[in-house]
């Protein structure tokens, strides 16, 4: 391929629809609007879903479930990421410095997934059972933070 030979993608120029501009256009006369109706209006705009006044999808479905507004997230880390980083003492500070605390001002809670082979003192807002027991038979601390 060379500059002789190169093409421009198919499509790659094509023109504005310009509507309202004669009937040798394609485009004139309507104006690409159809004839009467609430579409061919001037300063017609109709809500998302809108169907024509028969009930629209999103409502015609069922709804399930429910948002529980007292629900708590909280961000979560293995002991097998902790012993990756190599620290004896790990802090939210440390945590978030390091980009492991993804929201800000997110609570941080320690899975037991993993093998601790040296004690470490970690401090976060929950421990899951197997994960204390876990830090507290390497010989670390699990401090809780409030």
């Amino acid at each position: 391929m060379n500059l002789s030979n190169l093409r421009r993608p198919k499509n790659a120029n094509r023109n504005k629809k310009r509507v309202g501009r004669g009937m040798g256009s394609g485009h004139g006369k309507t104006s690409t609007r159809g004839h009467k109706g609430q579409g061919s209006r001037s300063g017609s705009s109709l809500m998302r879903g809108f169907e024509g006044g028969q009930m629209p999808l999103h409502r015609r479905l069922p709804k399930r479930g429910f948002t529980n507004i007292f629900r708590v997230e909280y961000n979560t880390l293995n002991l097998d990421r902790l012993v990756e980083l190599g620290e004896t003492e790990l802090t939210l500070e440390y945590f978030e410095k390091k980009g492991l605390i993804k929201k800000k001002n997110g609570l941080l809670k320690i899975l037991g997934n993993g093998e601790l082979t040296q004690a470490i003192t970690v401090h976060a807002h929950k421990f899951s059972k197997a994960a204390q027991e876990k830090i507290e038979k390497a010989g670390g601390k699990a401090i809780l933070v409030a």
